[in-house]
């Protein structure tokens, strides 16, 4: 008879009784051996090697006794995979697709001892999924239950976890307050008080040696230590924490812990940091035509940034030289741009270079490490949230000129400044310019140009986010490789140079419901749905008219 190599396969989500002489795992295995001797008049053979994930949620696969087993499978070391039940092997329909189809083509099946399932049957995978399906619905109800228990706790002023603020440390569901970090938070809000500007604080700080005092995370890592930054200073100041609330979601709740900070100083420097945020931005509106100096016109002649007033409403353009001077015989072909929309389709379309790092390093020929393309993937999201967020700085090193065409956009780039943002260097040799086009064309308006896409819409806010839209056909392609059996998931993330984990939260894009896509397509969905949104874990439900709800505007 020949024998038929079995391994057991048990996992635990939580880590509470691990710690115990015989735990859930150890109940698991032990029910699983005992089948598997019943079986043995079949030539069942349970192998040594054991499989145990404790503490690791079923809703992903990146689970490390898994992926030892899915290696052996595929190296035709097991033939049967024993679990207790199905969704100890995982609880996400899709991943389990792509678990019956690895083992398909390894030839191996599972058995779950308390539920009757043979794999190798359509009937056995129907019930399967149906099965699964409840326990996604399971796990997804189980999360929003404690959502609603972290708000209604919050709601009480509890403190429901994470680190800490500078002053306190936890104590059950409060916060205690360490004297010590106290009166620093302390002084840290008076000075401001005094000093009237963050960066006066700041410098004062460093100037007296003082820096944020060493801590220790969560998870057992030391921190602190260094001189205080801007941000910190800022996120201290505005955290009302201090003034003893809890907030949740933009609600403020009075909280259980005591305050460190006064109410009536409290409000002095709450009301001190917004006059402050006032008279910066009023400061900034003074120059901030981003292009000026870069835009030029088909011919080459400079386009000057311009203004008009409207009430209390100021329009910015970009302005043909003869226009901006009054030169009567030129007005005729002279152009007036709006300038928010030609920054916004230069700063998309710089922001969509740094979405794709090794695109981008391909074309400025640098060659690229293996193990230096974590830093690299994080240096290029930063830059594209940075272009997004607030262009400025980085936009004006790597714009070289911006040339108007009737049709198009032609945005000359610093190669130099290009791969400083991802930590690298041009090699000898190298262009110093690299040219990027964009189809946009012009269309007159009155006195005006205005851009608009070759779709028809223009480069208004509320454009179609581009990046997400070629995700989305990213993942249909992949979907298409992996189920007409063209690809494994491990596989084709080797080929993308993406990792696993992120090939398979990209996959759910697939599933987008057609009003989804119709509405990404016309630029209609909600302003916070973008791919960062939408390829988080669990944030895309199985409901299509729920899908609709999530993600599209005024649905």
């Amino acid at each position: 008879m020949t024998p038929v190599r079995c391994a057991i396969y048990t996992r635990k989500s939580s880590e509470d009784g691990l710690e115990q002489g015989f735990n859930s795992l150890h109940a698991q295995r032990e029910a699983c051996a005992a089948y598997i001797l019943s079986q043995a008049s079949e030539g069942w053979t349970l192998l040594p090697e054991e499989y145990d994930d404790g503490g690791l949620s079923g809703g992903t696969l990146e689970r490390p006794a898994l992926q030892r087993l899915l290696g052996d499978v595929a190296a035709g070391k097991i033939d049967i995979i024993v679990v207790y039940k199905v969704d100890r092997l995982t609880r996400s329909l899709l991943d389990f697709a792509k678990l019956v189809e690895a083992l398909d083509k390894a030839r191996t099946s599972f058995v779950s001892i308390t539920q009757s399932f043979n794999t190798t049957t359509s009937m056995g995978r129907l019930t399967l999924n149906m099965l699964l399906s409840f326990a996604q619905f399971e796990r997804e109800v189980t999360a929003e239950r404690i959502r609603d228990k972290v708000a209604a706790s919050k709601a009480k002023g509890m403190w429901m976890g994470g680190t800490p603020p500078l002053g306190y440390r936890p104590e059950g569901r409060s916060l205690a307050i360490i004297a010590e970090h106290a009166d620093l938070v302390r002084h840290i809000y008076a000075r401001y008080l005094a000093l009237g500007a963050v960066r006066l604080l700041q410098d004062e700080l460093a100037a007296a040696g003082t820096t944020t005092p060493p801590r220790t995370s969560l998870a057992g890592s030391p921190y602190g230590g260094a001189p205080f930054s801007r941000g910190q200073l800022y996120a201290i100041l505005r955290n009302p924490i201090y003034v003893g609330e809890i907030v949740h979601k933009g609600q403020h709740h009075a909280g259980l812990h005591e305050p460190i900070i006064a109410r009536e100083l409290w409000d002095k420097v709450q009301r001190q940091l917004t006059s402050k945020a006032r008279g910066h931005r009023r400061k900034r509106e003074a120059s901030p035509s981003l292009l000026a100096g870069r835009l030029v016109d088909a011919a080459g002649e400079p386009l000057i940034a311009s203004h008009a007033c409207k009430g209390a409403r100021r329009y910015r353009y970009y302005v043909s030289k003869a226009l901006h001077h009054g030169t009567l015989a030129e007005r005729s072909s002279g152009r007036r741009i709006p300038a928010e929309e030609i920054e916004q389709v230069v700063t998309s379309e710089l922001a969509l270079l740094f979405d794709d790092p090794l695109g981008l390093a391909e074309r400025c020929g640098v060659a690229i490490h293996p193990a230096e393309l974590k830093p690299l993937l994080a240096r290029a999201g930063k830059a594209a949230a940075d272009l997004r967020a607030d262009a400025r700085g980085l936009l004006r090193k790597l714009i070289t000129q911006v040339q108007v065409h009737d049709a198009r956009i032609e945005i000359g780039i610093d190669q130099a400044a290009a791969a400083a943002a991802l930590g690298s260097r041009l090699p000898p040799g190298a262009s110093a310019v690299l040219s990027l086009t964009s189809e946009v064309r012009l269309t007159r308006t009155g006195r005006a140009v205005r851009l608009v896409e070759p779709g028809g819409s223009t480069g208004a806010p509320g454009q179609p986010d581009l990046a997400l839209i070629r995700l989305v056909a990213r993942a249909r392609a992949w979907w298409g490789l992996i189920a007409s059996g063209q690809a494994q998931p491990a596989a084709l993330a080797t080929a993308e140079n993406v990792t696993v984990s992120w090939l398979l939260r990209v996959l759910r894009l697939a599933f987008l419901s057609p009003a989804v896509i119709e509405a990404l397509l016309a630029g209609a969905l909600k302003p916070e749905i973008d791919s960062t949104a939408l390829i988080a874990t669990g944030a895309i439900p199985l409901d299509w008219a729920e899908q609709e709800r999530r993600f599209v505007a005024g649905a």
